[in-house]
């Protein structure tokens, strides 16, 4: 595999161009995982290579129930579903927060603690699998285990404890099942879209072009031929986590938020000098779209609402000064006063200024009038390519494409787009 470092210490790669990617959705916006990024190898990617598949698993039929684990930093997430006319139908789901990069960043290892607390949470998703009879399903890790000095023994320690064979996921595949999870988001009108997943560890940057031939292609089930408009991403080494534990995500001033900003600044520049997408977007119509807890926390707190809730976050739209008023406000909020917005809560107050930080530095390198909230993504993203690879939408279905209806924090309803 040919590689190249770049000098931000980002990784990134051209594109993949390849069968059509998948959409779908998710309930698990809230802030993302986090680990820290210290001691992390520069590496940058080739062409992304299509997902692999859990081996031993036989093709389901279209009544099967699939799943998708998703074990980042920050939070471990289920998502069970079985196919349905051209989307899927959530049958269940688990969203924890375990924290299981916490510190990590300071030495480069999983504490015991945070790992205790991930196979508990683990266990949890294990029973739900047996419970629902699944016949496919994928489980990958993310930046955390990715980065951990003792990542891979976890894994084994989980695999003992829990019965779950977890993948190591590489940055590339992150960054293409986070496009085919909200793919059906993204407005085809536009010329590029810049998509964008804040996590707790890592975040990944991906830049579609929908002018390039067969990057509006519908595949099937009716599906934008996403994969095929991508044409350069990249992963930077930061996430909430990570950021928050150098800048103290508790006590954040105006200076330290700044400070923030301009440390991703100096990661997202490698990228914008070698690909010149500022001047391209300047002159074409785009859109950002997001897909993290930080833009669904935004989301809710200008939409008002008293507790988050997925059916009013999931695909709306947010203008850009909204969101840039929401970070001075919480700016000028204490840690007390995050931790009473309804939508932040204790678990997410030390976390969210660290997340409004990656995001003023991806407007200010990429300014843009709108920007689009994807509840959904990485998860969303593995069962699609489970069902897409057994065929579950092959011609001769039926094309309505059904309502999605949403699903809260106890369990999910509905069919996903």
């Amino acid at each position: 595999m040919n590689t190249s470092h770049d000098p931000s210490g980002v990784r990134n790669g051209p594109p993949k161009t390849g069968p059509a990617a998948s959409e779908a959705a998710n309930n698990g916006g809230n802030p993302a995982a986090a680990s820290a990024s210290a001691g992390r190898s520069t590496q940058t990617s080739q062409t992304p290579q299509a997902p692999q598949t859990p081996k031993n698993h036989q093709s389901s039929p279209k009544n099967s129930v699939y799943g998708a684990l998703d074990l980042g930093t920050n939070n471990c997430r289920l998502l069970l579903a079985r196919p349905s006319r051209r989307g899927f139908r959530v049958v269940d789901a688990f969203s924890r927060i375990i924290r299981l990069g916490e510190g990590l960043g300071q030495n480069g290892h999983l504490s015991e603690a945070a790992m205790l607390r991930t196979i508990d949470a683990l266990k949890v998703c294990a029973g739900k699998l047996e419970r629902h009879d699944v016949s496919r399903a994928r489980f990958v890790a993310t930046e955390a285990c990715r980065v951990a000095g003792n990542g891979p023994e976890f894994i084994g320690r989980v695999r003992e404890r829990c019965g779950l064979d977890i993948e190591i996921l590489s940055p590339e595949h992150e960054a293409r099942l986070a496009v085919s999870g909200c793919v059906s988001l993204i407005d085809p009108a536009v010329d590029y879209v810049l998509v964008f997943d804040i996590g707790g560890g890592s975040s990944e940057i991906i830049c579609l072009d929908l002018t390039r031939d067969g990057a509006r292609r519908r595949g099937p089930g009716g599906r934008l031929a996403a994969e095929e408009a991508i044409v350069a991403w990249t992963s930077l080494p930061v996430g909430v986590v990570s950021l928050a534990e150098r800048f103290d995500g508790r006590s954040v001033t105006h200076q330290s938020f700044e400070a923030m900003v301009s440390s991703v600044e100096t990661m997202l520049r490698p990228f914008e000098q070698r690909h010149g997408f500022r001047q391209k977007f300047a002159s074409r119509p785009i859109h950002l779209l997001g897909t993290s807890g930080t833009v669904t926390t935004i989301a809710g707190i200008l939409l008002g609402l008293p507790r988050y809730d997925r059916n009013k976050v999931d695909g709306c739209w947010l203008k850009v000064p909204d969101v840039a008023a929401v970070t001075q406000s919480l700016l000028n909020k204490s840690y007390e006063q995050r931790v009473a917005e309804p939508c932040i809560g204790r678990d997410r107050a030390d976390l969210v200024l660290a997340g409004c930080a990656i995001l003023e530095a991806v407007l200010r390198m990429w300014p843009a009038e709108r920007l689009r909230v994807a509840d959904r993504g990485l998860r969303e993203g593995i069962l699609t390519s489970l069902m897409l690879e057994d065929g579950v939408w092959r011609q001769g279905r039926r094309r309505r494409t059904p309502r999605p209806s949403s699903f809260g924090n106890d369990g999910p309803l509905g069919d996903i787009p």
